[in-house]
């Protein structure tokens, strides 16, 4: 009999407020890139789903004990993770970390005795990959140090302590139509827009970026198997 392959899943979660931005294109197109690779793909877009990010006694009512019922929404959403083989994570990047509602969404679902608290982890062998997109410019001098910063929050502090056999975390930088850059003095500098065909090949180039990020993700996977 021929050997029957099982359904691979993936889990595409979008934080931001706005349907039409830059972050909601990339996330589609992550989808699309999971989708060609012959993944089945849930997108959780947290702002459109109205996630709420406040931790409640509801998430912890008793934080010791690790089997407890977590809220109703929580729960849902740990399902959600556990039904995905890999993650993907879009964002833009504020102060050098997620938006709120992402963070919110790590503090409530990625709870005590869910991603951790276990001698056998029962996010173990899952693969993440964080897409954050900065206003920087390719050249600032604070993207390599950016993506230092988050990859030792959501790949070290995160991620690998929750049991994911694999987290990476990829800066796109040239996500503002206008450059952002600080001067030697310090000062913010905002540079012209970009706009007709300059536009237009800017930002194919930008989603080509963000796209390789994910076929590289995904050809990972392939070696390491």
């Amino acid at each position: 009999m021929p050997h029957e392959t099982a359904t691979r899943t993936a889990l595409v979660v979008l934080a931001h407020h706005r349907a039409d931005s830059l972050s909601a294109h990339i996330a589609r197109r992550a989808v699309a890139r999971l989708t060609a690779a012959g993944y089945t793909v849930d997108l959780l877009d947290l702002h459109a789903e109205n996630f709420d990010p406040r931790m409640t006694v509801a998430d912890q009512p008793d934080w010791g004990n690790r089997d407890k019922r977590y809220a109703e929404e929580t729960e849902a959403h740990m399902r959600r993770i556990l039904d995905a083989d890999v993650v993907v994570a879009v964002f833009p990047i504020y102060w050098m970390s997620v938006p709120a509602i992402m963070k919110g969404w790590i503090d409530r679902v990625w709870n005590y005795g869910f991603a951790y608290g276990r001698s056998k982890p029962r996010l173990a062998g899952k693969r993440i990959l964080w897409l954050g997109l900065a206003g920087a410019t390719a050249d600032d001098a604070i993207v390599p140090g950016m993506e230092q910063v988050l990859a030792t929050q959501l790949s070290e502090g995160l991620a690998y302590y929750s049991g994911f056999a694999d987290s990476r975390v990829r800066v796109l930088p040239d996500a503002e139509e206008q450059p952002q850059t600080l001067d030697a003095a310090g000062n913010f500098q905002v540079g012209e827009a970009i706009a007709g065909a300059a536009r237009e090949a800017h930002y194919a180039a930008f989603v080509a970026t963000a796209e390789g990020h994910v076929d590289e993700f995904l050809a990972a996977e392939l070696v390491d198997a």
